[in-house]
């Protein structure tokens, strides 16, 4: 049975979710995560996709893109995947796939649920018990989004840099957004509108 086309709407953000098969370990050194960010750059500038928010789990992805063609998030994650599993396999002398199907995409109401997105995907390593603060993780975009740190792989999109007129002004409104550790309500949110959507756009 074919399977059927991506809904993708050309500069509408989308969040990304990539699992490794049967939760298997996809990162297991940091030149890994290093060699996916590398990647994933080179995707998004070569595929016209503009990546606001991620992070990288040891056995999974999430990723905040917003595209500029039809097919771009499609071509992203393709180009990426099959480079990445070279890598890995060679790697680690395996063969055959690392992910497990395709990947997950969710489009996000910009107005509603953009930032409870970044927020989603940026707290994930603290909801895994992994560390006390988004801030303590390497491998996420929040120290770009929250504290000001370079991350060449991030672009602002028009509702981050709503949140204040100077970078530090932005930032520090960032940071608010998460005093209160991400209420239950959003997490909600974002799950109650995953299910929406895979009914809508498959």
């Amino acid at each position: 049975m074919a399977r059927q086309p991506r809904f993708q709407l050309p500069g509408h953000p989308q969040h990304i979710i990539q699992r490794g098969n049967n939760r298997q370990i996809i990162f297991a050194s940091e030149d890994d995560y290093a060699f996916y960010l590398e990647s994933l750059a080179e995707a998004c500038n070569t595929f016209e996709c503009e990546l606001h928010a991620y992070v990288l789990m040891s056995n999974h992805v999430h990723l905040l893109i917003t595209p500029w063609s039809d097919d771009g998030i499609s071509r992203v994650m393709q180009s990426l995947g099959r480079k990445y599993v070279q890598y890995f396999n060679y790697r680690y002398g395996r063969t055959g796939t690392l992910w497990e199907g395709r990947y997950k995409a969710t489009l996000l109401d910009s107005e509603q649920y953009l930032l409870t997105g970044y927020r989603y995907i940026e707290l994930n390593p603290v909801r895994a018990g992994m560390v006390n603060s988004p801030s303590n993780y390497t491998w996420s975009s929040h120290k770009h989004n929250a504290h000001g740190k370079q991350d060449p792989l991030i672009t602002a999109h028009p509702l981050y840099t709503a949140l204040g007129k100077a970078a530090e002004d932005q930032q520090k409104a960032y940071q608010d957004l998460f005093k209160s550790y991400f209420a239950r309500t959003g997490v909600f949110k974002i799950r109650a509108l995953y299910i929406a959507s895979s009914l809508l756009f498959g």
